[in-house]
């Protein structure tokens, strides 16, 4: 008599409830989802011809140039400095830097408008550093571009120093003694064997400060003049076509301040996946 095959046991399978997915897909469309494409419908009523209209008037491109070109130099600032910070708390130490690396968040939990208040305060042309900036180099940073560059820096530091500081805590001090061995200048090593291993953080960093810087309002709107043509930024013009009652145009510019920020959370996504990449190569 031939013996019956033995059977290989498997564990029962588990059976997960789906209320969880349920009501995450619930949740998101009623606070992320509706709304956003609420926008894009009122936006694509107006017909193609209409949406480029709006959002290619000269006043708009203006602002297209004022708010993504200052957000780029303040990003790229923040990208230099914010490094140096990161680099500053993770590798120095020095009296005061527990209360420093507390303070790097302060931005995320002031309101804009005290941020704009505070910013306003010091760089106007009575204020402690924009007076003596206005009389010894006539730089005007108040209510010009430089001040929105100022409060683009201010509100998106945080985003490169909390992006860059895991990173470098986690680099193996290992791979830098073995540069030294090898003949290696502190420099070298910095450059050849450190940096190449923060980049995509910076960058990620550098895209999350960027997005960030375009879209702010409060702290701006407050150090700028606000004038057509000179440092109006998309967002103030957004709230100025909704108090003329132009809800149309404010839908189109809003729109396309969406899709740019979809734009930019796909190059924050695709930076990740890269450092995620480099890094296990590296390992």
């Amino acid at each position: 008599m031939t013996p019956a095959p033995l059977r290989r046991w498997r564990p029962p399978a588990l059976s997960l409830p789906s209320w969880p997915w349920r009501i995450t897909w619930t949740y998101l469309g009623l606070i992320l989802f509706l709304p956003l494409g609420a926008m894009l419908l009122r936006a694509a009523a107006v017909g193609p011809a209409g949406f480029w209209e709006m959002a290619t008037t000269p006043e708009a491109i203006a602002t297209y140039k004022v708010s993504f070109g200052l957000a780029l130099v303040a990003s790229v600032i923040n990208g230099v400095f914010g490094l140096v910070v990161a680099w500053a708390l993770v590798r120095c130490r020095f009296p005061g830097q527990r209360l420093l690396d507390a303070l790097i968040d302060l931005p995320f939990a002031l309101p804009t408008a005290v941020a704009g208040l505070a910013l306003t305060a010091v760089y106007s042309t009575n204020g402690w550093l924009g007076q003596p900036l206005n009389e010894a180099f006539g730089l005007k940073v108040a209510f010009a571009a430089p001040g929105v560059t100022v409060a683009m820096v201010f509100i998106s530091l945080p985003f490169v120093v909390r992006t860059v500081e895991p990173v470098l805590r986690s680099l193996e001090k290992e791979q830098e003694e073995a540069s030294w061995c090898l003949g290696a200048t502190p420099l070298q090593t910095t450059v050849r064997v450190v940096l190449p291993q923060l980049l995509p953080a910076i960058l990620g960093g550098v895209a999350q400060g960027y997005s960030r810087a375009v879209g702010e309002y409060g702290s701006v709107v407050m150090i700028s003049s606000n004038v057509p043509f000179r440092d109006l930024i998309t967002p103030t013009l957004i709230i100025q076509k909704l108090e003329e009652y132009d809800f149309e145009a404010a839908t189109v510019i809003g729109s396309v301040m969406l899709i740019f920020s979809l734009f930019s959370l796909l190059v924050i996504n695709l930076l990740q996946v890269w450092g995620q990449r480099y890094q296990g190569d590296a390992a």
